[in-house]
């Protein structure tokens, strides 16, 4: 099922220019903590974890210091975000060690590295059933097809192995959605996938159980410049469909007209980010490859 006709190229040569994204990099730590708050709730010790969109790899060394024997892999498509990622490895580790030879003994190594891949979500180069945790945070909405990308991940996974992700839902940026209403018909935001579509995508990629949860957050504005900037620096708009010149004067002087009119109370320009979390197991297989179905039989345990 396509989402939207978003341009995978595009989406690569975006998170390639990470200079731009740093501004809105506190919108993915604050989720990415969250989602670590709720990974406490579920009881899970991986033996190999997948980062599915770890971009510069910020979330790596989270994963790895929750889970120290863990062999984390980090996967993105922009080999421009995982360049920088090994960059960010190695000085990290650099001062690890430093640390360590000034207060420990010099045999002592420090944990084992996280290795990355460049990849397409629905393609990965990893073996099936070779991960116990999938782990995804804002990385979901930039593919066309995330069906198939729940398909990918479940083969990948082990069985009881959990898939853990966040991503944009549409109440998104509907500010701006509304900011552009009356200046044309051309899309200007992604048409993020709902909570409930996703839900059913799980259900129908053979997941077990799937919660979805959702909140949202209101970032606020004292200048329509810093809320464009903050857009660009989320992604902006890969989508294929997207205008491809450039907007004329008069029509941006509307469109912030019509932002400068939504300001609060406060004075500020409101914008609208709709969480989505969620989370589901890969249960324990129905069918053999063959066809042939599996039946679990548990007899008593016998007494003495």
């Amino acid at each position: 099922m396509l989402s939207a006709p978003i341009d995978l190229q595009r989406v690569r040569q975006i998170f390639s220019r990470f200079e731009r994204m740093q501004a809105s990099d506190f919108l993915r730590r604050e989720i990415a903590s969250r989602m670590r708050d709720k990974l406490d709730l579920v009881k899970i010790l991986p033996e190999r974890v997948l980062d599915a969109g770890c971009g510069d790899g910020a979330e790596l060394s989270q994963l790895q210091g929750r889970f120290p024997d863990t062999h984390v892999l980090g996967a993105d498509g922009s080999q421009a975000a995982l360049s920088l990622a090994v960059q960010q490895q190695t000085a990290a580790k650099s001062a690890l060690d430093k640390l360590l030879h000034k207060w420990l003994p010099s045999a002592l190594q420090a944990g084992r590295d996280p290795s990355l891949i460049c990849a397409d979500f629905a393609q990965l180069p990893l073996s099936s059933a070779s991960v116990d945790l999938v782990w995804s945070n804002l990385a979901l909405h930039w593919h066309p097809q995330p069906d198939v990308v729940f398909a990918e991940w479940r083969r990948v996974l082990r069985t009881d192995g959990l898939l853990m992700f966040s991503c944009f839902g549409p109440d998104t940026l509907s500010e701006l959605r509304v900011a552009f209403a009356n200046i044309d018909q051309t899309p200007h935001t992604l048409p993020f996938v709902d909570m409930h579509d996703f839900g059913d995508m799980l259900v129908n990629a053979g997941f077990a159980t799937p919660v979805m949860d959702m909140e949202k957050l209101t970032l606020t504005y004292a200048t329509v410049d810093k809320l464009f900037a903050d857009v660009r620096a989320l992604g902006g708009n890969p989508l294929l469909s997207r205008r491809h010149g450039l907007m004329g004067r008069q029509a941006y002087r509307t469109l912030c007209q019509n932002l400068e009119a939504m300001r609060n109370q406060d004075g500020r320009i409101p914008l609208t980010f709709e969480v989505i979390y969620g989370h589901a197991f890969k249960p324990l297989a129905k069918k053999l490859a063959t066809g042939e179905s599996i039946i679990r039989l548990d007899f008593p345990k016998k007494t003495p």
